[in-house]
């Protein structure tokens, strides 16, 4: 029997607005302090690394941000992305469920970090800047940054966490395509990058280490500023034509779900999903339950503390006040997802202590198997990140196929797999390691919070 699919579109296009999900809340993330006063950080404190008008951005409590018209004409080519019901998934898992899920891995860079990449961009070159500097994991952030750092004709220079340079060697490739300079970190080309040979030669590096040797470069650098493609809160406002062109598309279609799910690791993804469903949640139009799905190997959210943190190994940023692991901590080398960051984003780590949402995390190997039976009935190979949202989506329709309970679940696609052929490989050949660190190695990490 054939299986009927459809791919819903919101009859609106990209919205031209962002939604500041900061601005939602009851009770409003602790501001992020200056490391050496401890004073709240203001705009002359953080204009000196960031984009000027990423730096207003990021203090702002506006409800809505107007997406500038350039800005607009970007997504043009890129959104809306598809909103698709897995009527194959649904049958394979015989569950009285619905499942949604949005897709953000149509364009070239494969992910959804095309949302925040293309504004800090144009910012960048608004302001008259000629070079940028950032950080990347699994390589998608610094795709998409290359990609719109040559459609506005910026310099750009990438430090990519070591291991997933290793283990993606075309996303490099792809990078470099674009025009981006790119240097697997820790290097011996920034002193933040020295020290952390010195300390540890065959070190496979963090994003904590990538964002100091990155933070360092911007700051030596005549013209140049960093940017990042997760965590802050201007890179999930930017994110935030997710969640409202999720809820516009299934708006048309009589649609509300019962529970929405994203995977998390510094927040991007998962805040730009949520972000219209959660006003409402706060708001008392609805209640939906909002899930965070994390790796077990980088548990920030349902293992860390809720403590204020740096954003780096070299303690350089402001410090930020999240569910962190301790800014030192270091995934194991072999994790296979981009979802490696110590942190949360403050808005997510202020919602999920306060109860707004809940938390999960999952082994690889179970990840892995979801990714496949995702894969092989609706046809889209999901990337490592995604797959972390399609596990729990997963266990939720099992659940209610148990109890007979009929529900609407949305979860976010955030990326293809394409990237990602050496872990699906690993995991086929049972080579996939799934080490999870154990309290004594969380404690190394806790015990290096700043006192504050």
């Amino acid at each position: 029997m054939s299986i009927p699919y459809k791919t819903y579109l919101s009859e609106k296009q990209a919205p031209d607005a962002w939604m500041n999900l900061r601005a939602a809340l009851k009770n409003l993330p602790a501001p992020m302090l200056h490391p050496g006063t401890l004073n709240p950080v203001g705009l002359d404190d953080i204009t000196p690394v960031f984009v000027g008008e990423l730096a207003r951005q990021e203090l702002s409590d506006e409800p809505f941000i107007s997406i500038p018209g350039e800005v607009m004409d970007f997504y043009k080519m890129i959104r809306p992305s598809p909103l698709v019901r897995a009527y194959a998934l649904e049958k394979i898992l015989d569950t009285p469920v619905k499942i949604y899920y949005k897709y953000e891995g149509t364009n070239t860079s494969g992910s959804h970090k095309l949302n925040s990449a293309a504004p800090q961009a144009f910012y960048a070159k608004q302001q008259g800047l000629t070079s940028l500097t950032t950080e990347t994991g699994a390589g998608q952030w610094g795709t998409a940054l290359s990609m719109t750092c040559a459609y506005y004709h910026i310099d750009l220079k990438v430090f990519m966490v070591k291991i997933s340079s290793q283990q993606k060697p075309y996303r490099k490739a792809l990078m470099e395509t674009y025009g981006a300079s790119v240097t697997a970190s820790p290097s011996d080309t920034t002193d933040a990058g020295k020290k952390a040979l010195a300390e540890n030669p065959d070190t496979q590096g963090s994003l904590g280490n990538a964002i100091s040797e990155a933070i360092e470069a911007a700051m030596k650098t005549d013209n140049c500023r960093y940017v990042l493609g997760s965590v802050l809160q201007h890179v999930i406002l930017h994110q935030s034509v997710i969640g409202l062109e999720a809820k516009a598309a299934m708006d048309s279609i009589g649609e509300y779900p019962d529970v929405v799910i994203g995977c998390a690791g510094g927040g991007s993804n998962l805040g730009g999903l949520i972000c219209a469903y959660a006003a409402d949640k706060i708001n008392g139009k609805a209640n939906p339950r909002i899930l965070a799905v994390e790796p077990a190997s980088c548990p920030s959210l349902t293992r860390g503390k809720f403590s204020y943190d740096f954003g780096d190994v070299a303690r350089t940023t402001p410090l930020i006040k999240m569910y962190t692991l301790g800014c030192g901590f270091k995934p194991h080398a072999n994790h296979a997802g981009g979802l490696r960051y110590h942190g949360m984003n403050p808005t997510l780590s202020q919602m999920y202590h306060d109860g707004l949402m809940e938390a999960v995390s999952y082994r690889q190997r179970d990840v892995f198997d979801a990714a496949i039976q995702f894969a092989r009935s609706e046809g889209t190979l999901p990337a490592p990140e995604s797959a972390h949202a399609i596990r729990a989506a997963i266990d939720e329709a099992i659940k209610c196929r148990e109890s007979g309970e009929a529900k609407t679940i949305l979860f976010g696609l955030s990326g293809t797999g394409f990237f990602d052929m050496q872990a699906y490989k690993d995991y086929q050949s049972g080579t996939m390691d799934d080490y999870i660190p154990t309290d004594a190695d969380l404690a190394k990490g806790f015990a290096e919070l700043p006192n504050v």
